[in-house]
């Protein structure tokens, strides 16, 4: 697709975003003894609301978000359905205000049992003895015969995207060499194992390639991002996803990247990851160099030149490419200060190394790393993101009313509104829905009229007589009488 016939400027391609986030959780003691709970219990604590209320731990929120807690004990916040960038930031601190507030009530009955302990909440991608968990993302593309030929061009985009948008990490000191701790860009690239793979957990690829769509498999299939560090700054979530929102928009008007495929993609994460100055020089397949700083201002000029020709940007999606440029311009200038208010790895950076500096100390001293893990709490109590925001020294890009607001408010211009239309009525009745990212099913337990399953294949559609007819089976529930709503659910459980 190319400009207009006029000669005018076209949107980029509307796309359906979202982003998958897993928390770390610990219980702390509150008296300097054994923790009371292991993750294990402080994930069942943390949930039992959620069970108390919905019979389950895997439940769709009002907001059109999936709540759950995922193998491993993570509780995981998935987003709904986003097609502006405005709503994926909202929604992404709506999960995190979700499992806040999940905390703080967890933490009061522990307060009130008695029990020496407090859980924390942390949006970050490794536990104190190195296990991984992930943020991943995901983008919706047509279902064309090029999607291996462009999930393997965005590889060395997602190999150095890295010095723009992750999350910073504390490499522990090396008893081997001597080598004190040092800092990184990202706590997820030592992680990767795989390129391109079916896979998720075994071999931990850039780019899941399993065939689930969430919609109609004929028309769709869902780029499934797994490399990406969990992010706190809203400059750098907004980056992560625009950047690849545009390099698609890029890919599928015929733009070309095969130029800059790396020979070794896991050995090129890793040098990347590790050289602070973004000048890892990495081999590209036809045997040249290129380090990470310039792979990225590549990708960069290509798109930039493509949205000069063809696209008229949304304000949010022009800040993209202003944050992408000055991003690397700071890398540039070894001055990470530059964007230290709007990155993540940037602001980390400086909060933990000016900390040291002060106290006289190394990365790894023990009150660094609390510095550093207080910096991805989620709890406004004791993590640094509310603060640090109110004091400037991180920027907002969708306030924080915004963000609230859409823990029960969905996106209006995806399938999430009629999801979270459908799940909010149903939750007031207390009536049986069961709902997945495709599906609606009201049980007949409910005491409504009996209304087939309704599979909701397009992502876009924010209307569907269907669901009006779900809506009115459960508004009819509001006029019958309680006695007659009991009967239909004993009839319904014979």
């Amino acid at each position: 697709m190319g400009a207009t016939a006029d000669g005018g400027r076209r949107p980029p391609s509307r796309r359906i975003i979202g982003i998958e986030t897993e928390y770390g959780i610990t219980c702390a003691s509150t008296t300097g003894g054994a923790a009371p709970l292991d993750a294990d219990h402080a994930a069942r604590e943390l949930f039992a609301p959620v069970i108390a209320a919905h019979r389950s731990s895997n439940v769709f929120t009002r907001g059109g978000a999936r709540l759950y807690l995922d193998v491993g004990s993570h509780p995981e916040f998935a987003t709904a359905e986003c097609d502006r960038l405005a709503d994926l930031l909202a929604q992404d601190r709506a999960g995190e205000f979700t499992m806040a507030d999940l905390a703080a009530q967890a933490n009061a009955r522990l307060e009130s049992a008695g029990a020496p302990g407090r859980i924390h909440l942390l949006k970050n991608n490794l536990d104190a003895e190195g296990s991984g968990f992930g943020c991943h993302e995901n983008y919706l593309v047509h279902r064309r015969g090029d999607f291996w030929n462009d999930a393997r061009a965005l590889i060395p985009h997602l190999v150095t995207r890295q010095i723009l948008v992750g999350a910073g990490h504390v490499l522990p000191a090396d008893p081997v060499t001597g080598a004190p701790a040092r800092y990184a860009f990202s706590q997820r690239a030592d992680q990767m194992h795989d390129a391109v793979s079916s896979a998720t957990t075994r071999t931990r690829p850039l780019i899941n390639t399993r065939d689930e769509p969430h919609a109609d498999a004929e028309l769709y299939r869902r780029m499934h991002v797994i490399v990406g560090d969990s992010n706190i700054a809203q400059g750098s979530t907004l980056l992560k996803a625009g950047a690849m929102d545009l390099l698609l928009d890029y890919l599928e008007s015929g733009g070309d990247l095969a130029d800059l495929e790396l020979a070794e993609p896991m050995r090129a994460i890793r040098d990347t990851c590790h050289d602070l100055s973004g000048k890892a020089l990495l081999e590209r397949k036809d045997g040249r160099g290129i380090t990470a700083l310039d792979l990225q201002g590549e990708h960069l000029a290509r798109v930039r030149a493509h949205a000069d020709a063809e696209l008229d940007l949304s304000p949010l999606q022009s800040a993209v490419l202003d944050l992408w440029e000055r991003g690397l311009e700071a890398l540039r200038a070894q001055d990470p200060g530059a964007v230290a208010t709007e990155l993540d790895w940037a602001a980390k950076h400086q909060l933990l190394t000016r900390y040291a500096e002060r106290a006289g100390t190394g990365l790894d001293d023990p009150r660094v790393t609390r510095l550093a893990l207080a910096y991805h709490d989620v709890s406004p109590e004791d993590g640094l993101r509310a603060r640090l925001e109110a004091a400037g020294m991180l920027r907002r890009y969708v306030d924080d009313d915004a963000c609230r607001a859409a823990m029960s408010a969905p996106p209006a211009t995806t399938r999430a509104a009629l999801r979270g239309a459908a799940i909010g009525l149903a939750q007031d009745l207390r009536a049986d829905l069961a709902a997945d990212w495709v599906n609606l099913r009201l049980d007949a337990g409910s005491g409504g009229q009996e209304v087939p399953a309704i599979a909701l294949r397009d992502p876009f559609a924010t209307r569907d007589e269907r669901v009006d007819t779900l809506m009115s089976s459960l508004n009819a529930m509001r006029h019958r009488p309680a006695d007659d709503l009991r009967a239909d659910a004993r009839e319904a459980s014979l």
